[in-house]
C-alpha cells in the first residue's frame, strides 16, 4: 500500500510542493536550515574538483546559513544556492530537485522527510539501485555527526 502512495506522480508532486512552501517560508523567516539531498541529483556551476567531489556521501547535508543562505532561492523546481567547498573554499553554484531533498533540517531536527520515489518527466531519470539505498544509509549512520538526526 504504501508503495502505490510514494511511486505516485501526484504524491511526489504534492511533497515538491509542501517543501518549495516550506522553504519559501524560512527564507521569509530568516531561518537559516540544513537539506539532506541525493548528490547524484544536484548540480554544481562550475563542478568540482574531483577531490571533493569523492568526499560526498550519496545522501549529502548542506546547512544554509550566512552567504550560503543568503544567495538561496527557488528556480524552476530547484532550490540554488552558492557555496564553498575544500579547504580552498572552491566557489560553486549547487542546484538541487526539490525532489531529491529527503529531509529539510532545522536545528539538527528534521522538519519535513520526503518520502515520494517517482521521478517527474523534468527530472533526469535515474536507475533504481537498492544496493546504492543500503550502501547510502550505512555510509550516513557510520559518521557519529549524523547519530543526532535518528530518532531511537
Amino acid at each position: 500500500m504504501l508503495d502505490s502512495v510514494i511511486n505516485n506522480k501526484e504524491f511526489t508532486q504534492l511533497m515538491q510542493k509542501h517543501m518549495q512552501e516550506l522553504i519559501i517560508y524560512f527564507f521569509q523567516k530568516e531561518q537559516n536550515f540544513g537539506i539532506l539531498c541525493k548528490i547524484e541529483d544536484a548540480l554544481f556551476e562550475p563542478s568540482l574538483p574531483e577531490e571533493i567531489v569523492t568526499e560526498f556521501r550519496l545522501l549529502t547535508l548542506f546547512f544554509l546559513a550566512g552567504y550560503t543562505f543568503e544567495t538561496a532561492h527557488i528556480e524552476e523546481n530547484s532550490l540554488v544556492f552558492e557555496a564553498g567547498f575544500g579547504a580552498e573554499n572552491f566557489g560553486s553554484i549547487v542546484r538541487v530537485p526539490l525532489v531529491s531533498i529527503m529531509q529539510i533540517i532545522v536545528d539538527e531536527t528534521p522538519v519535513m522527510i520526503n518520502l515520494a520515489t517517482h521521478q517527474l518527466e523534468d527530472e533526469p531519470k535515474k536507475v533504481s539501485n537498492e544496493k546504492g539505498v543500503k550502501d547510502s544509509m550505512a555510509s550516513f549512520l557510520s559518521n557519529p555527526e549524523n547519530s543526532k538526526f535518528v530518532k531511537d
